[in-house]
């Protein structure tokens, strides 16, 4: 069973800087891909970036290239772990809701993606 909650999310002005929280139980924790996805008003799902936790292989949307990153931490818990989205240079259009995700495979489709989280907001004012 894997358990998501997002957290960090807030109102930031373009050109500013967020990090988002993945608080994830699972005791699977190792073989999952970790993805994050944003969902912006009367819009679909979009991918932002995956991180496979066995290989370290990240991958990430055109759009948020070179501004974000994303990252897990080196806890020893092998079930509690935190992964992270670093978002810098913010920009009007990344206004969302940031969804964090869990699944066993690479992929930048949503419906690859078994586990999720609740989301949480981002607005970015211009």
């Amino acid at each position: 069973q894997v358990q998501l909650e997002e957290s960090g999310g807030g109102l930031v002005q373009a050109g500013g800087s967020l990090r988002l929280s993945c608080a994830v139980s699972a005791r699977s924790f190792g073989s999952l891909v970790m993805a994050w996805f944003r969902q912006a008003p009367g819009q679909e799902r979009e991918f932002v970036a995956f991180l496979s936790v066995s290989s370290g292989t990240e991958y990430y949307a055109e759009s948020v290239k070179d501004r974000f990153t994303i990252s897990k931490d080196n806890a020893k818990d092998n079930a509690k772990h935190t992964v992270y989205l670093q978002m810098n240079d913010l920009k009007a259009e990344d206004t969302a809701v940031y969804y964090c995700a869990a699944g066993p495979m690479y992929s930048v489709s949503a419906s690859h993606y078994p586990n999720w989280g609740q989301g949480t907001q981002v607005t970015v004012s211009s």
